[in-house]
């Protein structure tokens, strides 16, 4: 059964899913919450009522060494430059059911040199927070599929990013930490410096 995370919460992959993770599934999910235009029966005829504006949120992964950046995956870049981790793909809207964007992760192909894994999301259109509905962030064994971990992004406001969560090295296990700070910025360029604190 996935543990559901607290904000600034770590737990032991190992330990939640009682086995030595070889392969993870970062998996992000959003709804673009719906929005109601003024203007009463005739704003109704003439393209009033309940609308949807799609929102593209995008997953992304930096990899660390210790403090410094060393790759990043990403829609710009859907695969780390040693092959560990791999992005589906980027999804402009937040439609559909489930996961809309996932980043795997081989953890057994990840250099000995990574020390972390920083997972963040950006809203790419620009809006903020607010207008986001049913947003999350899950951890997935990669081998069967079963949810490990689920961080809501709860937190609605007026950022437009999210710095999710961290995997990391810790005496010889990797370790998940829900960090669920607020962020600004539409790409991952614009949070390398909000992310060291966290490092």
């Amino acid at each position: 059964m996935a543990i559901n995370l607290e904000k600034g919460q770590k737990i032991s992959l190992a330990k939640e899913s009682g086995t030595t993770l070889t392969k993870v599934v970062m998996g992000l999910g959003w709804d673009a919450k719906q929005s109601e235009k003024k203007g009463g029966l005739l704003g109704g005829l003439f393209g009033g009522g309940s609308s949807e504006v799609d929102i593209d949120l995008d997953a992304s992964c930096i990899l660390f060494a210790g403090e410094k950046p060393i790759d990043a995956v990403y829609f710009g870049q859907l695969k780390s430059k040693d092959g560990s981790i791999l992005h589906t793909g980027d999804n402009r809207t937040g439609a559909g059911d489930g996961d809309d964007e996932q980043i795997i992760v081989d953890l057994t192909r990840v250099p000995e040199s990574v020390t972390a894994l920083v997972f963040t999301v950006n809203s790419f259109t620009g809006q903020t927070f607010d207008s986001v509905a049913n947003a999350y962030c899950r951890l997935l064994n990669g081998e069967n599929q079963s949810e490990v971990a689920r961080y809501t992004l709860t937190s609605q406001g007026s950022h437009t990013a999210q710095i999710m969560a961290k995997v990391y090295r810790h005496n010889g296990e990797w370790k998940m930490h829900a960090i669920g700070e607020n962020g600004s910025g539409r790409t991952i360029n614009d949070l390398f410096t909000q992310i060291t604190p966290f490092l």
